[in-house]
């Protein structure tokens, strides 16, 4: 089976550089993939990008060596086995706040007797090899994204569960649903981000998070964090935009 590119970083002690796209269209997932990341993530939660779409972006991504992911939707078994099956090494789970959610979401991700996963990888079995089914298991990854008050309370119990390969951060969430405005690092908030990677370290699961800038990725970094995904897409492009808009009309 075609190896996992983040599982072999971590192992050698690196972390991952992720990109995420939200807009729909196959040359955009090759400009991401062309562009230096480690890894993309295709995001299917508050992306535009439906299950028809995944699957091109997933193959224009397929030509290049990168790890290709997706977010989910919601914390849905036949949309994460959909997702695999169409070739996904990593799935992201949005909204995972407690241990019976984090449960259901990690069952999805793996075969029989490790999880409830229905056979049948369509074209996954394409791009990673005719070994997929023996390797499938320890070669694919699950993140429980922990975004929530609920979800940093229960965090002990999450990360207990047998099956989780890593966290992934949503920032925005994270800070509304501690009072404060999307994308806010209040000084609650960052001690909120330092208590979860402590957590992970004790419990030897892997963390990512989102992140606004490359500059605040190093910093994840430099706290514990594995993974790291540079803002997306289409904030991207629209921050490049202003900005040579802005010095050509000034």
């Amino acid at each position: 089976m075609k190896k996992n590119g983040i599982q072999e970083a971590w192992n050698n002690g690196q972390n991952i550089v992720n990109g995420w796209s939200s807009i729909a269209n196959t040359f955009n997932s090759e400009i991401l993939a062309t562009s230096g990341f480690d890894s993309v993530t295709i995001d299917m939660q508050h992306g535009l990008v439906g299950y028809q779409k995944v699957v091109e972006m997933l193959q224009a991504i397929s030509g290049y060596n990168i790890t290709p992911m997706v977010r989910v939707p919601w914390n849905d078994p036949s949309m994460v086995m959909r997702c695999l099956d169409a070739g996904a090494y990593g799935i992201i789970c949005p909204m995972v706040n407690t241990k019976e959610e984090c449960e259901k979401f990690v069952a999805a991700c793996r075969y029989p007797p490790k999880g409830n996963r229905s056979f049948g990888p369509i074209r996954a079995r394409m791009y990673a090899g005719d070994d997929y089914f023996q390797h499938a298991n320890d070669t694919l990854l699950n993140f429980a994204m922990i975004e929530t008050s609920e979800a940093v309370d229960n965090l002990d119990k999450i990360l207990s569960v047998e099956e989780l390969d890593a966290v992934y951060i949503g920032p925005s969430d994270l800070a509304v649903t501690m009072g404060y405005a999307p994308g806010a690092y209040e000084k609650e908030v960052e001690d909120c981000l330092s208590y979860i990677i402590e957590m992970c370290k004790k419990k030897n699961i892997k963390a990512g998070i989102h992140c606004p800038d490359g500059k605040t990725v190093k910093e994840r970094f430099d706290m514990g964090y594995n993974l790291g995904t540079i803002s997306a897409d289409a904030a991207l492009l629209s921050q490049a935009s202003k900005r040579e808009i802005a010095d050509a009309k000034n």
